[in-house]
């Protein structure tokens, strides 16, 4: 279970059993990254790029966070997911994932709205779940 879900789609984070609780209590991280890797199709075959901000600056993603028990240890850990958005239609990240699947890409919070994110009401979190624009963004072959 673990591996799959170190994603969740913002479309129903809300309704899914594994996100759910987290979303409504507010649980809200930033996941901090450098770069997240996808496979590009355009040669036919899968290459792995590495997708960033310009200048190759860190950025934070928008997380939801829980408490879970691990079944092995009997013990709770933490555990974080990272929401994705819809990309089909985003300039540069549309190129990326196997042909005809949904394009898909995590959310990238502005650095202005980091304390935001964290702090806001449920309902005003739903805003700044969207797309990075693309002219701020980077990609290249890893």
């Amino acid at each position: 279970m673990g591996k799959r879900m170190y994603n969740a789609r913002s479309e129903t984070v809300a309704e899914k059993p594994s996100f759910r609780d987290a979303w409504r209590r507010g649980q809200r991280c930033i996941v901090p990254a450098e770069q997240i890797y996808e496979p590009c199709y355009e040669t036919g075959k899968s290459i792995w790029w590495r997708i960033g901000l310009r200048g190759w600056t860190p950025f934070g993603i928008a997380g939801v966070w829980a408490w879970c028990l691990d079944p092995a240890s009997g013990k709770e850990i933490l555990s974080f997911t990272m929401l994705t958005v819809n990309a089909d239609e985003h300039p540069m990240m549309k190129r990326f994932h196997k042909p005809g699947e949904e394009k898909r890409m995590v959310v990238i919070l502005d650095e202005s709205n980091y304390d935001y994110w964290l702090d806001c009401t449920v309902d005003q979190a739903w805003s700044m779940i969207k797309v990075f624009p693309a002219d701020r963004m980077d990609c290249a072959p890893r």
